[in-house]
């Protein structure tokens, strides 16, 4: 099965919210260090194997497979509608294997250079070394023979069900030289096609950036602070902003550089990620409102130093849009409804 292809709004998104993601992990490489940005990506994707793994195991059907392959296949599957390029092997039931060939979605284009290696290997210990844990099976656990970041054609390994229980630390194991088998395109699994129609996997590319940035900012929170996820992160966005402001407005087919077209910037991002606008504009002025915050919906808590991180994203767009304009954002009213206003800026190119 290869990646879906998606349509141009759904596409911008997971442009948008993957580079976020990376551009995150480097800011803390380079401003906090290497224990900081490791620390970050183990909490990040810790919590998001607690949040979907078994659910996720149960939706792609796979829950009822030897645990070595469905966690190999789920890794396969889930990171494939996603738009990540993987791989899938199977050696027996109680070993199969997982690989992520380049070029890898999490670190695009020349990010990659900047990783180091235990910062990628954060990700491994977070998620991959806790999958039998959450299965209840002590003696399940992942051995990875090779990370991109370290030179090898792809991040790889397999799970293995030992013949023994693991202790915490035996739960990753690291055997660079062992080199996966090829793949067997007929054992490759597969989606049923009229759970998984063209429409949800066009859906799903957008939805699964999402999910990185929906725990992203929580997990920043607590570890970094409001001050510095609002320093940090805010920082972040408006440079990814910036940077991604051309590929995504091509994408989204939107033209001219007043209020007026960055709204429709603005809205359509916002459509292609489930969100109900509304637009107006006059006087050289233009408004969208949005019915809610569909990104982090149902999470408890959240400081609002994140929502003033993220509004940093359209921000940095406008710069590139017209840096002679400014993007005021007022956070979720009582109603949920979150209001952007856009117009002549009165405090210079900066803002």
């Amino acid at each position: 099965m290869r990646a879906p292809a998606a349509t141009a709004a759904n596409r911008a998104v997971s442009v948008l919210y993957q580079s976020l993601m990376t551009g995150v992990v480097l800011s803390l490489i380079t401003r906090r260090g290497e224990d900081t940005a490791a620390e970050l990506v183990f909490r990040h994707f810790r919590r998001q194997h607690l949040e979907k793994f078994l659910p996720g195991l149960a939706k792609l059907g796979l829950d009822r497979l030897p645990h070595a392959v469905a966690c190999a296949q789920y890794h396969d599957l889930s990171n494939r509608i996603g738009g990540v390029k993987t791989e899938y092997i199977y050696e027996s039931d109680r070993k199969a294997w997982v690989r992520y060939p380049p070029p890898r979605w999490i670190w695009s284009g020349a990010a990659i250079c900047a990783v180091p290696t235990r910062v990628n290997a954060a990700m491994l210990q977070g998620w991959h070394g806790h999958n039998g844990v959450s299965l209840g099976n002590p003696r399940l656990g992942f051995v990875c023979t090779g990370q991109t970041v370290d030179g090898f054609a792809g991040l790889e390994g397999y799970y293995l069900e030992y013949d023994r229980d693991l202790a915490p630390e035996e739960r990753v194991r690291f055997a660079y030289g062992e080199v996966a088998p090829d793949p067997d395109p007929a054992r490759a699994p597969r989606l049923d096609p009229a759970v998984w129609t063209p429409e949800r996997l066009d859906k799903v590319v957008a939805r699964y950036a999402m999910e990185y940035v929906r725990t992203l900012l929580p997990v920043a929170l607590d570890l970094l602070g409001p001050d510095e996820t609002r320093r940090l992160l805010g920082h972040a966005a408006r440079l990814i902003g910036m940077q991604l402001h051309d590929e995504t407005a091509a994408l989204l087919d939107v033209r001219g550089r007043d209020a007026v077209s960055f709204s429709g910037y603005l809205a359509a991002l916002a459509r292609a990620q489930g969100e109900d606008v509304e637009v107006d504009s006059g006087g050289g002025e233009a408004r969208v409102r949005q019915r809610g915050w569909r990104l982090m919906a149902g999470v408890e808590g959240l400081d609002p130093a994140a929502f003033e991180a993220w509004t940093e994203l359209g921000r940095g767009a406008l710069a590139v849009h017209d840096r002679r304009l400014a993007l005021a954002v007022t956070p979720p009213a009582a109603d949920g409804v979150i209001e952007f206003r856009i117009g002549p800026s009165r405090a210079g190119s900066r803002r």
